[in-house]
């Protein structure tokens, strides 16, 4: 059976993970904002990662923050279908001792993420989330059905993982690279995000939250329709049941 890596005991550097479809700006306000709130030393790279969707004019983005970072970044070009697909493959090429999850729409801010690597500093075995429902984390722009809904979803989600985390959905998180490494990952689209926490929770991984505000994307659209959301009791119901070797899967699998 796979087996988990050595806990991690020490923060060295990040890999932030930047998923791109059609976003263009937002893009590059995302690693500016990075850049200059965040020291340099703490990120070993930015992963950008496109696919076959991926628009000319967000490539082209891309090509320009590699030229301007070097070998501080790359791209990748996905296989696997998805975000959820993206993000997998992306855990398995990180090199830093932690992982970053995030998107680069602005709907993740990219102002937390040195309130991640500080706290990842302190705990470096735990996963950092960020929550929209703690002191501090909001939402601007959602709907009051969508707000009640998730509101919903995370409550049954809580009470199905006997935790008292309150945004087991929010696809913004910092990880310990071995961590993730070592999981075996099943989900293609947004349930992933879900899987990303619960998977670890049974492995009694600790997860600390800090607040963050959600904003809506300002460019192109959304590809998480409201609907699309009642996917993520599927995986939720399944991992509830799972033994730890299901979670870890065959370290020959990869």
């Amino acid at each position: 059976m796979r087996s988990i890596m050595s806990i991690e005991k020490k923060f060295s550097a990040a890999t932030i993970i930047v998923p791109v479809l059609n976003e263009t700006y937002s893009l590059e306000k995302t690693i500016d904002i990075i850049r200059r709130t965040c020291d340099q030393k703490d990120i070993e790279e930015y992963l950008i990662v496109v696919c076959e969707r991926t628009t000319p004019e967000s490539l082209a983005v891309c090509q320009k923050i590699k030229n301007s970072l070097g070998n501080k970044s790359s791209i990748h070009h996905q296989t696997l279908p998805f975000i959820g697909g993206a993000m997998r493959e992306a855990f398995d090429l990180a090199k830093g001792s932690h992982t970053i999850m995030m998107s680069s729409d602005l709907e993740t801010d990219p102002e937390v993420i040195k309130i991640f690597i500080e706290k990842a500093k302190e705990n470096p075995a735990a996963i950092i989330t960020a929550s929209r429902w703690i002191k501090g984390g909001s939402f601007e722009g959602y709907s009051s059905v969508k707000l009640i809904a998730n509101y919903v979803f995370q409550k049954l989600f809580s009470v199905l993982y006997f935790c008292k985390l309150t945004d087991l959905t929010y696809g913004f998180r910092i990880f310990p690279s071995k961590l993730i490494k070592s999981i075996k990952w099943e989900e293609l689209k947004h349930p992933f995000f879900l899987e990303t926490a619960i998977k670890p929770l049974r492995l009694g991984t600790k997860i600390i939250e800090v607040p963050a505000i959600w904003k809506p994307r300002s460019e192109g659209e959304s590809i998480n329709p409201f609907f699309a959301n009642f996917a993520y009791f599927k995986i939720a119901f399944k991992v509830r049941f799972y033994s730890r070797g299901q979670i870890l899967g065959d370290i020959n699998e990869k």
